[in-house]
């Protein structure tokens, strides 16, 4: 029995999907352009016509999803100027992962005058699923990045939740060299019961992140006269130059629909599949 679960377990690790994606982007003559490009495994990323004088990128994963033992890296380097505006083609959905959890690495360097927008669709993770994810970004003292995250914990219009599992999410933003913003998030066990927790998300399903550099005082109070119109809770505030924006809500609707209301008040261009 013991050298059967041996050899299923061997089996299983050698079918998890490995994907990476690195490339660089450059700006020439006011328009920003795509350098030298790498993919491999299940992970592509796409270039659809320019807008503008940016540029915007859309992730593929065509192994539909993420299991345990997956693993996936994401490498972007935007030079002097360059603007890029990166997001994906559909919700990614994480699920169940019985041994190893998921990987998720993304390391973004944003050069002096550049702008780089993270603003992938929903993560969904499903009962049981297990995803470790981790972004370290370089950032430049006179660059700008607008970084977004929404992670949904079961698809509520589905009558689905996530009961068990774990989360741990780790940011990492150095600015000009210097360490500005470290953050993990970590939820494991009974996941379910302690999103019930009125500390924790009070119930909610979804929640979210907006990293805004730069960010100060004058963004925070233009995003607070929103506040009539979130459906959910959200919360802003700046430090050490920049605005972070958090939010839950009862399910991914209401929250990213609170979502493109603070995206909007700061001036960004949103990518086109999120208003579809």
């Amino acid at each position: 029995m013991r050298s059967e679960l041996s050899a299923t377990s061997s089996v299983f690790e050698a079918n998890r999907a490995r994907g990476a994606v690195r490339f660089d982007v450059h700006a020439r003559d006011g328009v920003t352009r795509r350098g030298a490009l790498h993919e491999s495994g299940s992970l592509r990323v796409r270039f659809p016509s320019p807008e503008g004088e940016g540029l915007s990128g859309v992730f593929v994963n065509t192994a539909g999803g993420v299991a345990g033992g997956d693993r996936f890296d994401i490498e972007i380097s935007a030079a002097d100027a360059a603007r890029l505006t990166l997001t994906t083609a559909a919700a990614e959905k994480v699920y169940r992962a019985p041994g190893t959890p998921a990987q998720l690495n993304i390391s973004l360097k944003i050069a002096a005058g550049a702008h780089l927008g993270w603003l992938p669709q929903e993560t969904i993770l499903f009962d049981r699923a297990r995803v470790h994810r981790r972004f370290d970004i370089e950032l430049n003292d006179a660059a700008s990045l607008l970084l977004c995250e929404i992670v949904v914990f079961g698809r509520t219009a589905m009558g689905e939740r996530m009961e068990q599992g774990e989360f741990i999410d780790s940011w990492r933003l150095r600015r000009g060299g210097r360490l500005v913003f470290a953050e993990t998030v970590r939820l494991d066990g009974n996941i379910g019961a302690k999103l019930a927790r009125s500390a924790v998300a009070k119930g909610g399903a979804a929640i979210g992140t907006a990293l805004i550099v730069p960010g100060d005082e004058a963004l925070v109070e233009k995003i607070r006269e929103a506040s009539d119109s979130f459906s959910g809770e959200v919360a802003i505030s700046a430090w050490n130059g920049f605005a972070i924006a958090r939010f839950c809500a009862q399910d991914a609707a209401r929250l990213r629909a609170d979502m493109i209301a603070v995206l909007v008040r700061t001036g960004a261009a949103l990518p086109r599949l999120w208003l579809n």
